[in-house]
């Protein structure tokens, strides 16, 4: 590193200041939404390089997807650290505080790393002008690369092809369930979509997809065989199914391979375990060890072993107070599945959306029979609960404006008898406010 690293200035003394800082002064994709997006690599490439270029520092393995691509990452994260490998794992965004983006086995970074950091590159900000989600990337890879980890696990924030994180060459990509998000940015069609988040792909790394998908697995085929990358569809080799004691049972053909408790027990789970499996078959084959103790504990220890939070994650009991993150039509498909199969009476449903999605057709599933609560989460991007609960209305959802999330729910709780059910969701910012997550 050159010497201005080694001696950064002190434009940061504390992490409060920080904070303040990149909320503020950096573009952030979460809270204003596009004015944050960046349309190529550049100065996630020209970071790298004022750092030394940590991304060529550590082995990694790369997620991208719609739908299940966090609990992917936390599952492979969580089975890597019980096979003793040092882990980081890289996701966004955060629920509660900054440092969740980027652990080393389970612990966040800490906050005195976050200002050295910032005292470091702010010459770089200063010339350069990252956005948010670049700086954070970078920080990471710093992290990652410094700490010698043996191998860190990289969530895609959006897309693929464009996100900041595609500048590792990783061991194994892995590509969950593709659906509609983000039109605006990554296309119009599944295929266009597809095409962005295969992105990913590289020259001679394999590559495995967690579903397959009508006329999205060709999009992968193709870009695969242009870059000679040996392509796995994980359905190919697993296949999973939830019991009526709750357990995910896996098979490979007719033998059964798995009886795992999942944690988080969601629905979805079944479609993200067998790419995870898959992922661990390969890695296994680049000399990797991890053993079936490994897998079982990694799958049903994340949350312990990685804190991953806000998937089916219950709140409380007697009434049943459950929070997703899930947010667009095939994740809402998988919730409303399971809250519908989860005994209870009355379903209260506490609900807030952000401003640049179609909301229709996500509240076009949503049960009708419930009493709902729409609020808005307290950044730019939050859709008006007033708006949502016009759109609610033309869905012949029935329920009342309440802004605040937390007031929400306690509206919700006053009302809610012991045997009911209260669902909180819609936007992984709603998720994020829930004050006892």
């Amino acid at each position: 590193m050159s010497d201005t690293n080694k001696n950064p200035n002190t434009y940061f003394s504390s992490y409060q200041e920080v904070l303040d800082y990149m909320y503020t002064q950096l573009p952030m994709f979460q809270r204003v939404g596009g004015a944050a997006f960046k349309k190529d690599l550049g100065n996630t490439l020209a970071l790298c390089q004022y750092l030394n270029n940590p991304e060529h520092q550590f082995k990694s393995v790369h997620i991208a997807g719609t739908n299940g691509k966090g609990s992917s990452s936390n599952y492979l994260a969580a089975i890597l650290q019980s096979a003793g490998y040092k882990t980081g794992l890289y996701t966004s965004p955060h629920l509660k505080n900054f440092t969740e983006r980027i652990k080393i086995n389970g612990k966040e970074i800490a906050g005195e790393r976050v200002i050295n950091f910032m005292n470091r590159v702010y010459p770089f900000i200063e010339e350069h002008h990252p956005s948010f989600f670049e700086l954070t990337v970078g920080m990471a890879f710093d992290y990652f690369a410094e700490e010698q980890v043996d191998i860190a696990v990289v969530e895609v924030g959006m897309g693929g092809r464009l996100d900041s994180t595609n500048v590792i060459i990783p061991e194994v990509a892995l590509i969950t369930n593709i659906s509609e998000d983000h039109k605006q940015w990554l296309g119009n069609t599944l295929e266009e979509i597809a095409a962005e988040k295969g992105g990913i792909i590289k020259d001679h790394v394999p590559v495995v997809i967690s579903e397959k998908q009508k006329g999205i697995s060709e999009v992968f085929e193709r870009i695969s065989i242009e870059r000679h990358a040996a392509l796995s569809f994980a359905e190919d080799s697993y296949t999973a199914t939830f019991e009526q004691s709750g357990d995910l049972v896996v098979q490979s053909g007719d033998s059964q391979v798995y009886s795992l408790k999942v944690q988080p027990a969601g629905y979805y789970q079944k479609k993200n375990i067998p790419g995870v499996l898959k992922v661990i078959e390969v890695l296994q084959a680049r000399g990797f060890n991890i053993g079936e103790e490994h897998v079982i504990r990694g799958i049903e220890d994340v949350k312990t072993i990685t804190g991953l939070k806000g998937r089916w994650h219950v709140l409380g009991n007697k009434p049943m107070v459950v929070c997703d993150v899930g947010h667009n039509k095939a994740g809402v498909e998988f919730i409303m599945r399971q809250v519908a199969s989860t005994p209870h009476h009355k379903l209260y449903v506490v609900w807030g959306a952000v401003n640049d999605k179609d909301v229709s057709g996500v509240l076009a599933m949503l049960p009708k029979e419930a009493q709902y609560f729409f609020c808005q989460a307290d950044i730019p991007r939050a859709l008006e609960a007033e708006k949502l609960y016009e759109e609610a209305a033309k869905q012949g959802l029935k329920g009342k404006v309440v802004k605040n999330v937390n007031e929400a729910i306690k509206e919700a709780k006053v009302l809610a008898s012991e045997d009911d059910m209260i669902f909180i969701g819609g936007s992984t910012f709603v998720v994020a406010e829930v004050a006892e997550l």
